[in-house]
C-alpha cells in the first residue's frame, strides 16, 4: 500500500454540518482538526503512505465561497499538517453541484481514477475513509477497502441503511490509521515468516549432487 484515500470534512476536520452559516467550511477559522486527525496523518507519513484527500465541496458552485477561499483553507491545512509532522500529498476537490451532472462528484469516481492514474495507486490494495455513505459508494466501485468513521455527522445505525456498506466501521481518523498499520505489520510478518521456513526447508534439503558409478 503506497497511498490512502480520505474525505475531509467528518474525517480531518470537524464536519461543518449544522454550526456554520452554509454547512461548508468557507474560511480557515471554521477549520477545526478532530481529535487525533493530526497524529494519525503524521502516522501514514512515518510509513511512507501517501495522504491523498478526497473532498466534494459545492459550496463553491453554490456561491457561499470562492475558489480562492478554498485554497487558502487548504493551504493552511497542509501547513499545519506539515507542522505536526504529517503530510497530505494532494488533494482533490470537486466543487460541483449535483445537478451539473460531472464525473467527479462523489459517488462518481473521477477523483478517484484521476488520483490513482497519477500516483499509480492500485485500487485492491488502499482503502477510502470518508463519514458517508458517498464515500463508501465511491470506493466500492472501484473495489477500494472502504472505511467509515463515527467523527462527521452520520451514525452507525443510519450506516446500516445504505444500500452499500462499509468494510469497517472505526470510531475516528486515528483509529483507522492505527489499525491499518498494525494489520499491515502482520501480514509483512506472516510473509517473512513464510520466507523464512521456505528458505530453511530448502536449506535442509541441500543441493541435489550425483553419486559416483
Amino acid at each position: 500500500m503506497t497511498a490512502i484515500f480520505i474525505d475531509r470534512d467528518g474525517v480531518i476536520n470537524k464536519d461543518p454540518a449544522g454550526w456554520t452559516e452554509h454547512s461548508y467550511v468557507t474560511r480557515w477559522s471554521e477549520f477545526h482538526f478532530l481529535p487525533g486527525s493530526l497524529e494519525a496523518l503524521k502516522l501514514l507519513r512515518d510509513n511512507g503512505i501517501k495522504v491523498i484527500v478526497i473532498s466534494n465541496q459545492a459550496g463553491v458552485n453554490k456561491g457561499y465561497f470562492t475558489k480562492e477561499n478554498l485554497d487558502e483553507i487548504t493551504s493552511r491545512m497542509a501547513h499545519e499538517v506539515d507542522k505536526r509532522g504529517g503530510r497530505i500529498d494532494e488533494v482533490y476537490y470537486c466543487v460541483h453541484k449535483s445537478e451539473d451532472n460531472c464525473d467527479c462528484r462523489k459517488p462518481k469516481t473521477g477523483m478517484l481514477e484521476r488520483a490513482a492514474k497519477k500516483h499509480r495507486i492500485y485500487f485492491d490494495e488502499t482503502y477510502f475513509i470518508g463519514d458517508s455513505e458517498v464515500d463508501v459508494a465511491a470506493g466500492r466501485k472501484l473495489g477500494c477497502k472502504t472505511i467509515f468513521v463515527l467523527s462527521g455527522k452520520t451514525g452507525r445505525e443510519e450506516s446500516e441503511k445504505w444500500s452499500e456498506k462499509p468494510d469497517y466501521i472505526f470510531n475516528d481518523l486515528l483509529e483507522s490509521v492505527r489499525w491499518i498499520l498494525a494489520r499491515r505489520r502482520r501480514k509483512s510478518d506472516r510473509a517473512l515468516r513464510r520466507k523464512m521456513f521456505k528458505s530453511k526447508r530448502q536449506g535442509d534439503i541441500g543441493p541435489v549432487s550425483k553419486g559416483e558409478d
